[in-house]
């Protein structure tokens, strides 16, 4: 699983995360090396509720209370069929079994490949996997401590086995956020590879 490697999450994208298309290269090596690969791509409306932009006095990393939690508010980002929505020109996207579009719906944001943020509305992924057979993801993508933890954190409730290689991911490490999201990992039992 191939996650978020788009324009906006790299070098001079509205969300740019530090390194994003250094990774690049190493997915595009390791694609070839599974059975399914599966990527994804944040798919944001304008004016989306997450946006800092949509509310008057708010500003790019505060945090706010939505219906399903709190909401960390974001730079506008991953607006649908903008180039910054776009897949990293480099990406070899050709190779995907799968597209899964996630944060297109206005009132809800969506990290997890799995479950939008109120942790029960599916994307469909798991009954994909389970149809096709395969009980075990490789996780890579942007970035680690957001949209890669949640869809390693929801991979691992649902019974599957899950490695997240790290080689291939990079954060925002957003007030401690990676930490957090690493210890979490490792407490679901998800293999975090590093070599």
């Amino acid at each position: 699983m191939v996650i978020d490697v788009q324009n906006d999450f790299c070098p001079n994208g509205a969300l740019a995360v530090l390194d994003g298309d250094t990774i690049v290269a190493p997915i595009n090596a390791m694609l070839p090396d599974f059975a399914a690969r599966i990527l994804t791509q944040d798919w944001h409306p304008r004016g989306h509720k997450s946006f800092a932009s949509s509310y008057n006095g708010k500003s790019a990393y505060d945090v706010i209370d939505m219906p399903y939690g709190p909401q960390i508010l974001w730079p506008d980002h991953c607006i649908q069929s903008t180039d910054g929505a776009a897949f990293h020109n480099g990406l070899k996207t050709q190779t995907a079994d799968l597209i899964i579009r996630k944060g297109f719906r206005p009132q809800i944001d969506s990290y997890s490949a799995f479950f939008e943020n109120d942790k029960t509305t599916p994307t469909g992924l798991e009954g994909y996997l389970r149809t096709r057979g395969l009980d075990t993801v490789t996780i890579v993508g942007l970035a680690t401590d957001f949209c890669v933890a949640y869809s390693a954190l929801d991979a691992a409730r649902l019974g599957f086995k899950v490695t997240v290689d790290m080689n291939a991911c990079r954060s925002i490490d957003l007030n401690g956020s990676l930490d957090a999201a690493l210890f979490q990992m490792h407490a679901a039992g998800v293999k975090l590879k590093h070599d």
